[in-house]
């Protein structure tokens, strides 16, 4: 998600920034100020250049990265999404659309896609990272699917990599919408190498000219266990119960420090949200295929849209910055399941709107 606003008109042609280097086609998301949040002509710009250099026999892989010092990316504009959604307007529709084709799209390049997932990765950050080949973090990397915050759901395929995290690990996630560090990120399956950041100028600069495998086993280092290793127990307890509130209530018998304030984070969330995203999770991990499980995210997606909890999070989030959401039910006792069930009914569309395995092509 974006959480900062940025008012600066950047020229289409200037938010991503494509070149090639050697062997290597390097993608530069370029939006600092606002986090590197993605916008709609970013995302085509992206599947532009990946499909260009799919057919370059010139490019032998590509690497994408954010600029600036604090991330890669933060997620996509969710001021638009704000927008869009008070408006009554299919804006957002098309830009999820195009961006779960790329999400797809990244996951089978046929060429080794490398992404540093450097500072902060969330939302739409993990859709053009965790979906790669070859995914770096380092010691300042926090990512995270935050959605539930701002009454909204996972998406851009983070159901799907969440479901097949170790045990439940990826549940916790999904519901608290925790940011975690490197080793976490590892063990979750979100990242497959820990590389200090002092020495990402020398790993992007070697790419140029030899392959990522060559050049990650000069420079991947070893890294220590993380908190969700020490936390497993009690994070497979829990979230094996049937339902949010049982999942809450196990949280606070623990005992645990650590599952008490699990508890008390999903409490703050939306309560649909909350519902939604736990079925959503457990129905990606039975759909398999991660074009599936985004035709099924699309479908939640375009459902938020008419929900109050996504203009209200967004509002108290990134808006107003008041943090005091005022979620529709307030409680999780108040969602029923019908309410739970209308974000995954077929859309009214005829025309198949979700991602597609031609995208890119």
């Amino acid at each position: 998600m974006d959480i900062e606003d940025d008012t600066r008109a950047d020229a289409p042609d200037d938010t991503v920034l494509c070149a090639v280097q050697g062997r290597t086609g390097v993608i530069t998301l370029n939006r600092p100020r606002a986090l590197n949040a993605l916008t709609h002509p970013m995302v085509l710009r992206i599947a532009e250049a990946l499909a260009g250099w799919e057919r370059d026999r010139g490019v032998d892989q590509v690497l994408i990265r954010g600029a600036g010092e604090r991330g890669l990316c933060a997620g996509g504009d969710i001021r638009a999404i704000h927008d869009d959604a008070k408006a009554g307007t299919r804006a957002s529709a098309e830009f999820w659309r195009d961006e779960y084709r790329l999400n797809a799209y990244i996951a089978r390049y046929p060429k080794p896609y490398v992404a540093l997932m450097d500072g902060i990765v969330m939302g739409g950050g993990v859709g053009v990272s965790a979906h790669g080949s070859v995914r770096v973090v380092t010691e300042r990397s926090r990512v995270a699917m935050p959605e539930t915050g701002i009454g909204f759901v996972p998406d851009v395929g983070g159901t799907h990599l969440l479901a097949r995290a170790p045990g439940l690990l990826g549940t916790h996630l999904a519901l608290t919408g925790s940011a975690v560090g490197a080793a976490d990120a590892l063990l979750c399956g979100l990242a497959d190498h820990f590389v200090p950041a002092d020495r990402l100028p020398a790993l992007t600069a070697e790419l140029a000219d030899a392959p990522a495998e060559e050049v990650l086993a000069r420079h991947a280092a070893a890294v220590g266990p993380g908190p969700l290793a020490e936390w497993r127990g009690w994070i497979d307890h829990c979230y094996a119960a049937g339902t949010v509130e049982e999942i809450v209530d196990r949280l606070h018998a623990q005992g645990d420090p650590a599952a008490k304030e699990a508890a008390e984070t999903i409490l703050a969330k939306s309560p649909t949200a909350l519902k939604v995203t736990l079925e959503a999770v457990r129905r990606a991990a039975a759909l398999g295929e991660l074009e599936a499980v985004l035709d099924q995210e699309f479908r939640v997606s375009c459902h938020a849209l008419t929900s109050p909890d996504l203009v209200e999070g967004i509002r108290a989030q990134v808006v107003d910055k008041d943090r005091t959401p005022r979620w529709s039910p307030a409680t999780l006792g108040e969602v029923a399941e019908q309410d739970v069930a209308r974000f995954f009914a077929p859309l009214e569309s005829p025309r198949r709107a979700g991602p597609d395995r031609g995208a890119g092509e």
